[in-house]
């Protein structure tokens, strides 16, 4: 039986390659991320996973930073039993499986339209689980989420392909929305961000990359209303023994 075909470039190809490295990382005997949606999703889809030079410690290392924000979600919606979830720029990646939060939690996935029109064809619905086809630099569709609960918000892997002036827009749009709570996200320097263009999974998918973050305390400046709490490390010795 024929494969969804896929037909995705830029940016939006980017998504084929995390969701293929948590595949990999998946099928692995002692894997720390177990994500069989994802390994599952890979097998349904009619696409040349190999143009993107994927290998097994990329794989890895997006497991481990898939995982880090996994235990940090499970972590505020257990401090905040009614949360709202935003997964901005979700692509493919099955955090809401993984997570499997508890009812009363009311979690969005958004991305572009195209993408979520896919996430449909592979993934089952399920309740309090909203999917909201819209690029997350749209001021509309935030109209969408409810503003008087706890919210936290994640960003994995999407502020590199933010323009650079609408990424502190996006940031002042969710911290006028929102009643309060949490903005998780990985970013680049600018010396990040040049190594990231050498990347040779990202020179296949011809994306192109533009906000860097030299220092977080710099968005409190640009969005006032911001607090910086904490820098993570995702990428500890136990984390990493399985690499090469």
């Amino acid at each position: 039986m024929a494969g969804e075909r896929v037909n995705l470039s830029g940016a939006r190809e980017t998504l084929l390659m995390t969701l293929y490295g948590k595949a990999l990382e998946s099928r692995l005997p002692h894997s720390l991320l177990g994500d069989r949606f994802a390994d599952e999703a890979v097998r349904k889809i009619d696409y040349d996973f190999s143009r993107l030079k994927v290998d097994t410690n990329l794989g890895i290392g997006l497991a481990i930073r898939a995982k880090t924000y996994d235990v940090r979600v499970q972590d505020f919606i257990a401090r905040n039993p009614g949360a709202i979830v935003l997964h901005l720029g979700c692509g493919l990646d099955t955090r809401i499986f993984r997570v499997d939060p508890p009812e009363g939690v009311e979690w969005f996935d958004v991305d572009f339209p195209d993408v979520i029109a896919l996430r449909r064809k592979l993934y089952p619905s399920r309740d309090h689980y909203h999917l909201v086809g819209s690029s997350v630099t749209d001021p509309d569709w935030l109209a969408e989420v409810p503003s008087n609960r706890p919210a936290v918000v994640v960003m994995e892997g999407l502020t590199p392909y933010l323009p650079v002036e609408e990424g502190p827009r996006l940031l002042s749009r969710l911290v006028a929305h929102l009643a309060g709570g949490e903005l998780m996200f990985d970013a680049y320097s600018h010396f990040g961000l040049k190594m990231l263009r050498l990347n040779p999974t990202i020179r296949a998918t011809g994306a192109e990359v533009h906000w860097a973050i030299d220092d977080p305390q710099v968005l409190e400046r640009a969005v006032p209303k911001l607090r910086f709490v904490d820098d993570i490390s995702a990428y500890s010795a136990e984390r990493t023994a399985h690499m090469s």
